[in-house]
């Protein structure tokens, strides 16, 4: 088992996360117009919060539109700080595209070889994608038993952060059988280091203080923009005409 190099982990952070998280920010604020996304939002929620202004409005609907898919897009990025640091203290691997469906990290530790799920929290699906998940880790179970001759295979559903305090989740096929490891015990699990899930806080904010000022300005200025535009599509005597709002959305 070998230390991490917390210099190099720092500078990986800042390359690998935050750069293309903003990045992707930055694409999907440029791309924002009310003509590209209010009418994909539902204009019955923006009503039931009592939104009267223009500006309110906007910032909603923009708030909505970039809100939808951050956590997917930043949970991809943890990922594969996960494969990156299990990598340089366990020798760990990304599993095989195409090859172990529901694995995304392959590593030994301790005599043991551990199969990764890697998911961004622990509420992460329903009880018909949880028996999909046990059921592809018992295929990459039998893949990798039949290639690589190894009997001590650990089935891990891997979670970025929250918590379980009841892990081991039991099935009477003990290959449907896994681990649900979350928060510091994932960190610990793919690192060696306990305190590991402290560590990467300092980093991140770092250098999402670095780049948040470029991103505030140009989000400032697209609300000020998607106002306009909503004052000129839905405004009638000075007011949101919701009749409008709902007939742009939602009309045959």
């Amino acid at each position: 088992m070998k230390g991490i190099d917390y210099k190099k982990l720092n500078t990986f952070i800042a390359s690998d996360v935050i750069k293309p998280f903003y990045e992707i920010r930055l694409a999907r604020l440029g791309f924002a117009k009310i003509s590209n996304i209010a009418k994909r939002k539902n204009p019955y929620l923006f009503k039931a919060k009592n939104i009267e202004t223009a500006g309110d409005l906007a910032k909603s609907i923009l708030d909505a539109f970039l809100s939808s898919q951050e956590e997917t897009i930043f949970g991809d990025l943890m990922e594969n700080l996960a494969i990156h640091i299990c990598k340089q203290v366990f020798n760990g691997k990304k599993a095989e595209e195409g090859k172990y469906k529901s694995v995304d990290l392959i590593f030994n530790r301790d005599k043991k070889l551990y199969i990764v799920g890697i998911k961004s929290g622990p509420n992460w699906g329903n009880s018909d994608q949880i028996n999909i998940m046990r059921k592809n880790l018992k295929s990459a179970k039998r893949i990798i038993r039949a290639g690589l001759n190894k009997a001590n295979i650990i089935s891990v559903n891997g979670c970025i952060y929250g918590k379980d305090n009841k892990p081991h989740k039991v099935s009477k096929n003990p290959d449907l059988s896994y681990y649900k490891i979350c928060g510091q015990a994932f960190w610990e699990l793919i690192s060696g280091d306990n305190q590991l899930y402290k560590k990467i806080i300092q980093p991140l904010d770092q250098e999402a203080k670095k780049r948040d000022d470029v991103f505030k300005k140009l989000y400032i200025k697209k609300i000020n923009e998607m106002t306009k535009d909503i004052v000129n599509l839905f405004y009638t005597e000075d007011n949101l005409d919701w009749d409008k709002i709902i007939d742009y959305v939602s009309k045959k």
